[in-house]
């Protein structure tokens, strides 16, 4: 499936007659009426503003480009469907994304338990780095990734807005529908228990 063929070739999307929302500017009530209408100019600004947000999101959490890509393409296509379905986003457009975005890279974690992937994705490869070091650094990918697939949902998800989205603690707060401070302390949970599982045994 060609995402950029779904997204805009998408059976039942239609051009809304009073749309004048440009490209970019558009608030989350006017998207999720646009979005409800099947609004096709509505529906390729909702994807620009939101798809860079969604593609970091998956990065930080799966660690490789084309996947995330894939995920975050993933998330628009269900969008659509939902949309479609009259079953879509009612309050939070942004929140259902990530939230979707987030069961999907669950989904992707489930799959790849059973064929386990060893290799480094390359962004975090070291061009000039001999075998050992490549192993070494693989080594510590591994652990990394271990490590936060060991930590509960809600940890996983506050670590991947506010590390890799860079949300504020208010934007993180609102997306997960907490207080800030109950945020700051998910966060400073997820870290400890982060440093407790790479913590060297022989330390």
């Amino acid at each position: 499936m060609v995402y950029c063929e779904t997204l805009h070739g998408f059976s039942g999307i239609r051009p809304h007659p009073r749309s004048t929302i440009g490209l970019l500017v558009i608030d989350e009530t006017s998207a999720l009426a646009g979005l409800a209408a099947l609004d096709s100019q509505v529906i390729t600004t909702i994807h620009d503003r939101y798809f860079p947000e969604l593609y970091r999101y998956a990065r930080y959490r799966v660690g490789d480009a084309s996947t995330a890509e894939d995920i975050a393409a993933e998330a628009f296509v269900r969008l659509l469907e939902a949309a479609h379905a009259r079953r879509g986003p009612r309050s939070s457009l942004r929140g259902w994304l990530l939230g979707t975005t987030s069961h999907l890279i669950n989904d992707h974690f489930r799959r790849s338990y059973t064929r386990r992937e060893q290799t480094l994705p390359d962004h975090l490869v070291n061009p000039g780095a001999g075998p050992d070091a490549h192993a070494e650094q693989a080594d510590r990918t591994r652990r990394l990734r271990d490590a936060v697939q060991r930590l509960t949902f809600d940890q996983q998800h506050v670590l991947a807005l506010r590390f890799g989205n860079g949300f504020t603690l208010e934007e993180t707060a609102t997306l997960m529908s907490r207080k800030a401070n109950a945020i700051k302390a998910l966060q400073f949970r997820a870290l400890s228990a982060l440093r407790r599982q790479l913590k060297d045994p022989d330390e």
